[in-house]
């Protein structure tokens, strides 16, 4: 049998006293001893001048350049990591620069945290005010996926969307988050188990630029290590992100074998399942996640899951010819007709009326999925389940009993040094979520959606379900559960035939989730770094608005600015990727519907039980783990192992190999045989990887992608060897019949 700490998993710390409560003055758990410090200083200032100014602007900014960034192809992202870097000398220079005065704050404002007077310069820019303009950041980095709607019914279907009609519709989808996401503090924010390992890269970095000294040790301090790796990944990713991109795409097997079409599919990085095993590219590396972020028992859980279905499942099923899958390229996003050619989707559909062509639809073809696409549906089906099922075999106990308990019971160190500030009380959160489903209704009510008002609820419900056992899948692991196909699925039948509806469906239904969760991650930095809870809650709302009302101003404007914005042949690269992925998904969805693929006797029927096998395996790994309580079975985790394979595709096998290798390095041997060095190094090594590659891209696509159409590039062997091979065209093992393949009729 194998022990926990062969698999690195921590076993916290048990002495408590008489009362159940931790004795010691630290975290119990190693990684959060090595990123927070277990030390506080209420009086430090938190909402000052500075960090609102820096705060709002760094939100307006990056939020309008995300926007851009997310409507154009290629670009790059502006993330929370480079946020945080780059307020830190903006904000010693307000701390040297601005003048000493104090300004008083309105009573009303005093409630929600602000104090009773704002300092404008109240001296050292301080580790608070840092936090804050990363909690703001975080909130600021993605693109409202409202935008998509938006753009997919005025672009796809040719429906003007009003301007208040894109306000409430971003303001509500991130209103319901915030207060669902409030409500859950005390099951996943509070407890001392739930480490959010995400955060420890915040929380490493955010201490290592404000340690006034550090340790008598071996080694540079950590911001020197941190400069070091920035510089050095910033150098680095300049050869596979420019100079010698085959370095990223490196499917060097293919290189030997171009038009082997075997080998291509099983070693490509393209259309193929990644065996090549590694690639160059941090970006690459680190696609699924930082591998030195996650924990170590989780990576055995996600890549053991990745290999039996796509590296065993999947080709054993593709080579012979499950759904005529032969026909199609083994990975790939698209969906395809039964010539082997992607789906015409304009042959079947009548935009004017936004329906489905019966008529044409049954003379032309049904859908086809690529053999590792529809692994793709599996697990996201398995996962809809598996996730509800080990949530309440794992942690319902203790859910029902942090419902009866007050939040001073059981706490360590962090949350006894919180409870030095007044909570926000659970009705702010509820009445946030009451009102913003109200709006909800409003806005679905009183503009032309296509949407049954009782729709709304099904979906907002959906999200609630889920975000519990969601937050507690990411906060062990820093992997985000997705439940886009469940909420399709379901969308697809109860409002069939209604495409602006069945998006409207998903976008609620999936970003009470999505958004839900960062909020909740946000409220647990806030928690490491003794945030006053007001303080969150406050800065949460601000940046949600101001972000909201930024990003429909970008949009409107490229809108106007730019008249044929989302069309393929955009000259500055503006076509929507994102919303062409949520036009093609209301087809798939809302017209042709789940019912004409999944019914019983359709063709991908079977994939629905992959519902029933999610929901079995959890209550296995229980009993096994109950049965031999000191084996490696306890660690075994479904939720996570169908959580960190929701990326494929576009996700390859090169990303999961690559990941898992530079985990079991850092998380595994130097974890076990240079803890000391790990501790003080690992998550601050992560940052400045990210950091640096992050900066590197943004500096080449700016000077380099942008200009002149993207045409500046170095045309030799090492940009070109991996495109002139089979896995970069997608082809597939066999060639369509004239006739067609599969099913006669449908």
């Amino acid at each position: 049998m194998i022990a926990a700490a062969e698999l690195g998993h921590d076993v916290p710390y048990t002495d408590v006293d008489e009362e159940g409560s931790f004795v010691e003055d630290d975290s119990p758990y190693p990684e959060v001893r090595a990123s927070v410090s277990n030390y506080d200083d209420p009086d430090m200032p938190v909402l000052t001048f500075r960090s609102w100014v820096i705060g709002l602007t760094f939100c307006i900014v990056i939020s309008a350049v995300n926007c851009f960034f997310n409507l154009r192809y290629p670009a790059p992202l502006v993330t929370p990591i480079i946020t945080q870097v780059l307020s830190y000398p903006i904000g010693k220079a307000f701390a040297r620069f601005l003048p000493f005065q104090t300004v008083s704050t309105p009573r009303w404002l005093r409630r929600l945290g602000l104090p009773d007077r704002i300092g404008v310069n109240p001296g050292p820019f301080n580790i608070k005010e840092h936090t804050i303009l990363v909690i703001m950041a975080n909130l600021s980095t993605a693109a409202a996926p409202g935008l998509n709607y938006s753009l997919a019914a005025e672009k796809g279907y040719g429906q003007y969307q009003p301007v208040g009609f894109d306000i409430m519709l971003i303001l509500t989808t991130q209103m319901i988050g915030f207060g669902a996401g409030g409500l859950c503090r005390r099951f996943v924010v509070w407890p001392a188990s739930l480490v959010w390992p995400q955060n420890l890269v915040f929380c490493t970095l955010l201490n290592t630029l404000h340690a006034e000294s550090e340790d008598e040790e071996r080694g540079p301090s950590r911001i020197r290590f941190f400069l070091y790796i920035l510089a050095g990944a910033f150098v680095w990713y300049w050869f596979p992100g420019f100079i010698f991109v085959a370095l990223s795409a490196f499917s060097w097997v293919c290189w030997i074998a171009p038009n082997n079409l075997v080998v291509n599919q099983l070693f490509g990085v393209s259309s193929g399942l990644g065996m090549g095993l590694i690639t160059f590219d941090w970006s690459q590396i680190s696609y699924i996640i930082s591998p030195l972020v996650v924990p170590w028992w989780a990576e055995v859980n996600v890549f053991v899951g990745f290999v039996a279905i796509f590296w065993i499942a999947t080709p054993a099923m593709y080579y012979s010819n499950v759904w005529n899958s032969a026909y199609l390229p083994i990975s790939t996003t698209g969906v395809f007709d039964r010539f082997g050619a992607s789906y015409d989707i304009d042959r079947v559909v009548d935009t004017a009326a936004m329906r489905l062509n019966e008529t044409a639809y049954h003379e032309y073809s049904q859908l086809f999925l690529p053999i590792a696409y529809a692994g793709a549906y599996a697990v996201g089906f398995a996962l809809a389940t598996a996730v509800i099922v080990h949530t309440a075999l794992y942690h319902g106990p203790d859910i029902l009993e942090r419902i009866k308990r007050s939040r001073t019971d059981k706490v360590d160190v962090h949350m006894r040094l919180m409870l030095v500030y007044p909570e926000v009380p659970d009705w702010w959160y509820l009445a946030f979520l009451v009102v913003s489903v109200a709006l909800t209704i409003v806005t679905v009510a009183c503009w032309p959606t296509e949407m049954p008002v009782w729709s709304v609820l099904v979906a907002i419900a959906m999200g609630l379900v889920y975000l519990l056992p969601s937050c507690y899948v990411f906060a062990m692991t820093s992997y985000q559960v997705a439940i886009n196909l469940i909420v399709e699925l379901v969308g697809g039948y109860i409002i069939p035939g209604l495409p602006l509806g069945n998006m409207l469906f998903k976008l609620y239904g999936t970003n009470v989730l999505n958004l839900g969760q960062l909020f909740v991650q946000d409220l647990k930095l806030g928690h490491y770094m003794k945030i006053p809870p007001r303080a969150t809650f406050t800065v949460q709302i601000v940046s949600t608005f101001v972000t909201a009302f930024v990003q429909v101003g970008v949009k409107r404007w490229l809108m106007s600015a730019v008249p044929d914005l989302c069309a393929p042949d955009q000259s500055a690269r503006l076509i929507c990727p994102y919303t062409q992925t949520y036009f093609s998904n209301s087809i798939i969805w809302g017209l042709v519907g789940p019912a004409r693929q999944f019914n019983h006797g359709d063709y991908y029927n079977g994939i629905l039980y992959a519902m029933l096998i999610g929901a079995i395996l959890p209550l296995l790994t229980w009993l096994a783990s109950r049965r031999w309580r000191q084996s490696w079975v306890g660690h075994i985790n479904a939720p996570v192992a169908l959580a960190g394979l929701t990326l494929i595709p576009p996700a390859t096998g090169i990303n999961y190999s690559s990941w898992f290798f530079v985990g079991f390095i850092f998380q595994f041997i130097v974890r076990r045989r240079h803890f000391r060095w790990w501790s003080k190094y690992n998550f601050i090594l992560s940052a400045g990887l990210d950091a640096g590659t992050i900066l590197s891209a943004l500096v080449i696509f700016f000077t380099l992608q942008l200009p002149k159409n993207g045409t500046i590039s170095l045309n030799w062997w090492g940009n070109n060897v991996f495109t002139e091979t089979a896995d970069w065209a997608g082809l597939p093992l066999k060639t369509a019949p004239p006739e067609g393949f599969g099913p006669t009729t449908w």
